[in-house]
């Protein structure tokens, strides 16, 4: 009928234009939208569009069911052509062509060095990725070119909401004089690997650490020559008090 026929001018006019006007000042045509997820990682997202004309509503999506619904016999009818696999394919493969750049989005790296409050290794290092999309991302450790696994660790990638994730990286380790550290980058915007190196650690913060690093080993070995001295003493002490004159008598040294 010539109300469904309005409704489909107006919605073919929506979405070829910007700004588009309806058949006659007296008809209108409207267009929902809603997006509904569950927490940060957008579990459960359903997407749902109603195609109203003049308060009626003529059409709609729902992602759940993966199809377009109508509810007249001239909607019902347009709704089974836009089901058609074949015009999905079609119409994927134009969304791809189109989004496949926009949605893509290369990682900024950041490398820091954090000072260790506890652990087995002083220092450690952070190697942070933001701002890129897809979430699919590797880093890896690099010392002096030769791929390091101790003392690695990883957070989860985790979504910014806005497109966008990061992710980070640590590494535990010991400073020495002349190495290098990396921090490698593999992401589907790359068309190489993406690579950071270890800023070179402060002078005073190296120097703390080797000063740190004698001053535990020199009191490591006070410690241990400390006991071993008190030991030998106690088993002299130990020896002479038990020695006895020929008058019985406990001699004193």
């Amino acid at each position: 009928d010539i109300n469904i026929k309005k409704f489909l001018i107006n919605m073919t006019t929506m979405y070829f234009y910007p700004r588009f006007t309806v058949f006659s000042d007296e008809d209108y045509f409207q267009s929902r939208a809603c997006c509904t997820f569950k927490g940060h990682d957008y579990e459960d997202m359903e997407f749902i569009i109603l195609l109203m004309f003049n308060k009626n509503i003529m059409m709609e999506f729902n992602s759940t069911r993966g199809n377009w619904t109508g509810f007249s016999a001239f909607s019902i009818e347009v709704a089974k052509s836009l089901n058609n696999p074949g015009l999905q394919l079609c119409v994927c493969a134009l969304q791809n062509s189109f989004f496949s750049d926009k949605i893509a989005f290369t990682p900024t790296i950041k490398l820091k060095y954090v000072k260790q409050s506890g652990g087995s290794h002083p220092a450690m290092l952070v190697c942070s990725a933001f701002d890129f999309c897809p979430k699919q991302i590797k880093m890896t450790w690099l010392r002096n070119q030769q791929q390091v696994t101790a003392g690695v660790s990883s957070s989860e990638v985790m979504p910014d909401g806005d497109w966008y994730y990061q992710s980070h990286s640590y590494l535990e380790y010991t400073p020495t004089t002349g190495e290098k550290i990396t921090c490698m980058v593999e992401h589907i915007t790359l068309s190489n690997f993406l690579t950071v190196s270890d800023p070179s650690l402060p002078e005073t913060e190296r120097n703390k650490i080797v000063v740190g690093l004698s001053g535990l080993l020199l009191g490591f070995v006070a410690v241990i020559s400390g006991l071993i001295y008190y030991k030998k003493k106690s088993a002299g002490y130990i020896t002479l008090c038990n020695s006895k004159d020929n008058k019985g008598t406990i001699m004193n040294y």
